[in-house]
């Protein structure tokens, strides 16, 4: 299936990704396994590497089904539907998200400037960290309208959320719906007053269950949920698993035009008071990307917090040269 955008042939099925680490090589590897594309381009300063990990994955087609995986370069996006960048500096032990800013805000220039060299019209994937950060550097650097260029944002946070919810609750994690809003990160804000279990309200669904103390509970989960990357990165150098699968998501919601509710990161545009920055919130996303923000409720100490988060980011914003 194809589409003409600005006389350029779409090719729905193609992706391309570009950085070939731990997250990108995992991502490639698990829309090798969802049927989404026909044809996957690695590209990576490092060629070699590149090569070496479509190798790797495109020895299992025979047990998936057909398609093409290779190392590239940047004249293969032309015509892709999605550009996945995880290109940056890998997190370290004890170095925060937004400790990355400097590194990873030079890699991501130097990769838009390449990707302005092309016409391309698909959509624009930021899964690097900080992602809020680069997502708006992204956003105002690409040269793609805004609603194209998507961070992946809190996705995986609000994976880990409802994973948590549903451990502690014990039910399927799928019949909790509730985000983690704000930024990827430390400032990231666990939105309880709108959380529920099919409909019944967070705190009657404990009580059902017979727990009590529901708010202690509930800070020791949002606690957990916002340091889980720095202990797998203690324990194993390295989070990719789980943002690969959270990257997965949200192609397919773009490929199948499901309109989804995701909260991944985009541009604020005055909600909460908060503008000029992007962070996660709930929107629509489907085959144009983001449709539109849906609002949620927040009682009025998270609404605080989302607008401290959002002060965090543009602090960060200010020291960045455009």
């Amino acid at each position: 299936m194809n589409d003409i955008n600005n006389g350029i042939q779409i090719n729905t099925r193609k992706a391309v990704m570009i950085g070939c680490g731990f997250v990108g090589s995992a991502t490639v590897f698990s829309l090798m396994q969802s049927g989404l594309f026909s044809e996957i381009v690695l590209i990576d300063v490092d060629k070699a590497k590149a090569e070496g990990e479509a190798m790797d994955i495109s020895h299992g087609i025979p047990l998936q089904r057909h398609m093409k995986i290779y190392a590239g370069d940047y004249t293969d996006i032309a015509d892709a539907a999605i550009v996945i960048i995880s290109a940056g500096a890998n997190q370290k032990p004890d170095e925060t998200r937004l400790d990355l800013v400097n590194k990873n805000v030079a890699i991501l220039k130097s990769i838009l400037e390449e990707i302005k060299k092309i016409e391309f019209n698909g959509m624009l994937i930021i899964v690097a960290n900080p992602v809020d950060i680069l997502t708006y550097v992204a956003i105002k650097l690409s040269g793609l309208p805004e609603e194209r260029v998507i961070g992946s944002g809190t996705v995986l946070d609000t994976a880990r959320l409802k994973y948590e919810l549903g451990e502690h609750l014990e039910v399927d994690s799928r019949s909790v719906h509730a985000f983690i809003i704000g930024e990827h990160g430390d400032s990231e804000i666990a939105a309880w007053s709108s959380a529920n279990i099919s409909g019944i309200p967070i705190d009657d669904f404990c009580e059902m269950r017979g727990h009590s103390h529901y708010d202690e509970a509930a800070r020791q989960i949002a606690e957990r949920v916002k340091n889980s990357a720095y202990e797998i990165i203690e324990r194993k150098g390295a989070t990719y698993y789980g943002v690969a699968m959270a990257v997965r998501r949200i192609c397919e919601v773009i490929i199948r035009d499901e309109k989804s509710i995701l909260p991944v990161s985009t541009m604020i545009h005055g909600e909460y008071g908060i503008k000029d920055v992007a962070l996660s919130m709930p929107v629509i996303v489907g085959k144009n990307g983001i449709e539109t923000h849906v609002p949620i409720s927040l009682n009025e100490k998270e609404a605080n917090k989302l607008i401290k988060s959002a002060e965090i980011l543009k602090e960060i914003l200010q020291g960045i040269s455009l």
